[in-house]
């Protein structure tokens, strides 16, 4: 006598090759994030642009008038709503699957900003453009598959906590020192504001992930609260990097080096202190490795080669691309 699947069974057949059937939800939904990601970097660059012009900023950092001026500005205003869904979806992707996986997922919003950017502008994708936009979404696509295979999620130990919050103490401390003794006095340094915003976001989406696993296990007692804490703390920390970035840059430089610094802080971390791939052999190990150059490589040759980023960011120290 055949025994009918039930739901389980075939749910169990269909996903059998992923260590975590969530995975199958939590990778969409890191995808649309990227998506909501990458049109509200585009209509918040607009309005930062329009205040910056409109008061005289300088590159050094938004004045308290120009944030408020934000507020005014509806273009500004719906890319940070646009901004909210996308750190929505992200936190759905983050209670179901594992970071190493979630995060390499928003580089896909660095291809997004630069077709939508070039539509806007004018600027049609070069070759040099489009092969980095391979590679990007193909390192990506090798380092998501591989972790789906391999990635497990563990219990968040205390003493990881601690790793966590003591080393996002030691970055932030190190970015303010750069911050006070060369940045603003010097000005025009339009790439540190990039490389902090991903560097605290990286820490975001850690501290977002160990926050939802401790709740999750109904383990809420102070050393949580801490992280909480200093989530929010990161989050204000990191918009404001990022705003004074699109005001010194166009969104696809922002967005790039967001979808290169933001993932590799947060998959090291989750790599080495939350032990999210120890189960990989040296096999998996490897592929990460080439996976991640790869898509590494395409991100920062966008930057360099794509048309718009290089008539506007003529001022920024980084190697220019060709028109090929």
């Amino acid at each position: 006598m055949t025994v009918p699947l039930s739901i389980d069974d075939v749910t169990n057949n269909l996903v059998g090759v992923f260590r975590d059937p969530a995975i199958l939800l939590g990778i969409p939904l890191a995808l649309l994030g990227a998506v909501f990601m990458s049109f509200g970097a585009q209509y918040r660059h607009r309005g930062v642009v329009k205040v910056n012009h409109a008061l005289g900023g300088t590159s050094t950092g938004l004045s308290g008038a120009q944030l408020l001026r934000l507020l005014g500005r509806p273009s500004w205003v719906l890319g940070t709503v646009m901004l909210g869904l996308a750190i929505l979806c992200q936190l759905g992707a983050l209670a179901i699957a594992p970071l190493i996986i979630v995060q390499p997922l928003g580089a896909v919003s660095l291809v997004i900003t630069t077709l939508l950017n070039a539509r806007i502008s004018g600027h049609r994708p070069t070759l040099k453009s489009v092969r980095s936009i391979i590679a990007c979404v193909g390192g990506i696509l090798v380092f998501v598959t591989i972790a789906a295979f391999v990635a497990t999620e563990q219990p968040v130990a205390d003493s990881e906590l601690l790793i966590i919050l003591g080393l996002l103490v030691v970055v932030v401390g190190s970015l303010t020192a750069i911050w006070l003794i060369w940045v603003r006095r010097r000005g025009g340094r339009a790439l540190f504001y990039i490389v902090a915003s991903g560097m605290i976001y990286g820490f975001v989406a850690t501290l977002a992930k160990v926050v939802i696993k401790r709740v999750q296990a109904g383990d809420f007692e102070w050393l949580t609260l801490t992280c909480l804490v200093a989530l929010l703390a990161a989050v204000a920390l990191g918009a404001y990097f990022v705003q004074t970035a699109y005001s010194a840059g166009p969104p696809d430089l922002v967005i790039a080096g967001l979808t290169v610094i933001d993932p590799m802080v947060a998959v090291l971390i989750g790599l080495v202190v939350l032990q999210e791939a120890a189960t990989a052999g040296i096999g998996p190990m490897i592929g990460f490795v080439v996976a991640g150059a790869i898509a590494v490589y395409g991100v920062f040759s966008l930057a360099r080669n794509h048309p718009q980023v290089i008539s506007d960011s003529q001022e920024l120290p980084i190697p220019r691309g060709g028109s090929h």
